[in-house]
């Protein structure tokens, strides 16, 4: 869009700028109450517009074909590559082994490191590969983690503020740069502002915010042994919830009852509340059982097929007596009481979980994603009963069994619950160090491609995004897995509503009543408006969908007092990372919740403060980098 499309050229009071005002508002009761799902309530919004008459179907639909839309859905493959080959893990790990300090000492060290990671991926998941990490450390040091846990999400959002790829409104600021027919933010313009309101991040953290900080003991799941910072072994992981007691091996004799028909039919579940977990088909010209293998529905079982069950002991016992079973050891011949082909990990549930409050048999949990629950962490102590028909509640602690790529997958997964305990067999089961070579070598070269400007950011990180694929560091389904659709169409669903407050010459009166107010103060005081909007919106609704609302407002307000418009929009990017006050701010703030046992206080003093700090640093800091 160029300049000369700016103007206004409509009725401040028209019908159709009242409606889209009407919308707008609707839109943001229906962000910050969350009854609708936020990617649909962006659907919704693009619908409305195109019923209305306010957009063509061109213009409604412009947003899935935007640069900056694609560009974040190709960085959440690159991601995943990272992740998937253990290239984000191993950054951890090493934090783990460098870590000698006390208590400032783990804070300045924690939010650094993922201020790094997440200044390349998403702070969620930034966030989410250090939470058992984080917590490993507090304990291996006698460092409370609640202490580390809020300062790990406020690194992860400060860390986003470090380039052009760390966090989306960077790319939507940048990109109405681009269509206003400016010079658009380059990849490292962003570094020198975000490396100033690290230091006070940190700085506020070491020196204030770690007082205030609460000292909570272990708060309603283990991570990992109180007496290592070693990830737990499947073995471990076992023993926490109380499993040993619970597995048992059987064996199919060639006159059972059960050969030649499929699990589906039997039923065991309902019919002896045993679950089976995995098969190891008999190999006759070996003379001994084959790999394991995962069940499903479908899975015929043959003769001298050994099975893992769960369940508990008598009716296990009359299970093998009714059916024509034998009870093995229970322990294979490597000791393991489970192989190693399938695994096991902890699962958080998250607040907005919409498996709180239902049953596992109501989500249709097994179905769903693979695995199967095998047991359940309430306030440290396991669930007993029947775990199908069992309320789930926030703060519980699901350990689920199925096959390591399932597992795998269960990563990418941030709404419903959060992979925290992570057993040391899947930290092996990552790609081989030439695809983890591979995965950095790549992200490494899409940062020189952007930074040099060789390709616009878009092909750069699309270019990154396949590379990945096909050097193999995640696989096509791991790829569609890694991508958080709910963000692309939540953005790309918004981005026209931009496009129809500057059609309908609403941004026009929006700017001017700010220009009108604030403008007469001068520059600073419109900065600080801005800053104080942007920063106020992001704690209630989506920081990306504040920032497409706020900055073709920003641009027009500096352009109608003849000012420039770049540090106006780097105020509202750097604003609309500082989602620190609420749990439900951000994603990163609502992951360590739970785990960090935290009040809705905890967020508010220390995240007010911090937004009043970097309020201040940014009026200092970004006129003297991009002068009024």
């Amino acid at each position: 869009m160029g300049l000369r499309e700016l103007s206004f050229t409509g009725n401040p009071m028209s019908p159709q700028m009242l409606l889209v005002f009407a919308l707008l508002g609707a839109a943001v009761i229906l962000f910050a109450s969350e009854r609708v799902r936020l990617d649909l309530t962006a659907l919704l919004l693009l619908l409305a517009l195109l019923l209305s008459g306010v957009l063509t179907p061109t213009e409604a639909l412009a947003g899935f074909a935007d640069p900056v839309v694609l560009t974040i859905a190709g960085l959440f493959v690159v991601g995943g590559g990272l992740t998937q080959t253990g290239v984000a893990h191993a950054l951890g790990q090493w934090l783990s082994r460098i870590t000698r300090g006390g208590e400032a000492g783990l804070i300045v060290l924690v939010m650094l490191s993922v201020a790094v990671l997440s200044a390349f991926m998403s702070t969620a998941g930034a966030t989410a590969i250090f939470i058992p990490i984080v917590v490993s450390l507090g304990w291996s040091t006698k460092v409370s983690p609640s202490k580390l846990l809020l300062p790990l999400a406020v690194g992860s959002l400060i860390g986003g503020m470090l380039t052009l790829i760390g966090t989306p409104p960077n790319l939507v600021v940048s990109g109405q740069l681009a269509a206003a027919g400016l010079p658009a933010f380059r990849f490292f313009d962003y570094t020198p502002v975000g490396l100033v309101m690290l230091v006070v991040g940190v700085g506020f953290m070491v020196l204030v915010g770690r007082h205030w900080l609460p000292d909570r003991s272990r708060h309603s799941f283990a991570l990992a042994d109180e007496r290592a910072a070693e990830a737990p072994t499947l073995q471990e992981l076992a023993a926490a919830y109380a499993l040993p007691g619970h597995l048992f091996r059987v064996q199919l004799r060639p006159t059972s009852a059960l050969v030649g028909q499929t699990l589906a039919e039997l039923n065991l579940r309902a019919r002896y509340h045993v679950t089976v977990l995995e098969l190891r088909p008999w190999q006759a010209g070996r003379n001994r059982p084959g790999a394991a293998q995962p069940v499903e529905p479908g899975t015929v079982l043959n003769p001298y097929d050994i099975l893992n069950v769960h369940g508990l002991a008598e009716p296990v016992a009359l299970m093998t007596q009714r059916e024509g079973l034998d009870l093995l050891p229970n322990r294979d011949a490597d000791g393991r009481p489970m192989s190693q082909e399938l695994g096991m990990v902890e699962l958080l549930l998250t607040p907005r979980s919409r498996l709180v409050g239902r049953t596992l048999q109501e989500s249709r949990f097994r179905d769903k994603y693979g695995v199967t629950v095998l047991g359940i962490m309430r306030l440290g102590r396991p669930v007993v009963g029947d775990l199908a028909t069992a309320r789930l509640r926030f703060g519980d602690t699901l350990l689920v069994h199925g096959p390591w790529e399932k597992i795998g997958l269960l990563r990418e997964e941030t709404r419903d619950f959060v992979m925290v305990g992570q057993p040391r067999e899947l930290l092996e089961h990552h790609g081989t160090p030439k695809q983890a070579a591979l995965a950095l070598l790549i992200m490494v070269g899409m940062l020189i491609l952007i930074t040099l400007e060789i390709l616009p950011a878009v092909t750069a990180v699309l270019l990154a995004a396949i590379a990945m694929i096909l050097t193999r560091c995640l696989t096509m389904e791991d790829a569609y897995a890694a991508m958080n659709w709910a963000s692309v169409v939540l953005l790309a669903g918004t981005l026209p509503l931009a496009t129809a407050l500057q059609k309908t010459g609403g941004v026009q009166l929006i700017a001017g009543q700010l220009t009108a107010s604030l403008g007469q103060l001068g520059p600073h005081a419109l900065l600080a408006g801005f800053f104080v909007l942007t920063s106020l919106l992001s704690q209630f609704i989506s920081n990306t969908a504040t920032t497409v609302l706020l900055a073709p407002i920003a641009l027009q307000a500096a352009l109608s007092l003849g000012l420039a418009p770049q540090p106006f929009l780097m105020a509202v990017a750097i604003a609309a990372s500082t989602s620190f006050s609420t749990p439900m701010a951000s994603l990163s703030n609502t992951l360590v919740l739970g785990p960090g046992g935290y009040r809705f206080s905890d967020f508010l003093k220390i995240g007010t403060t911090l937004q009043t700090l970097m309020l201040v640093a940014t009026l200092i800091v970004v006129p003297l980098l991009f002068p009024f």
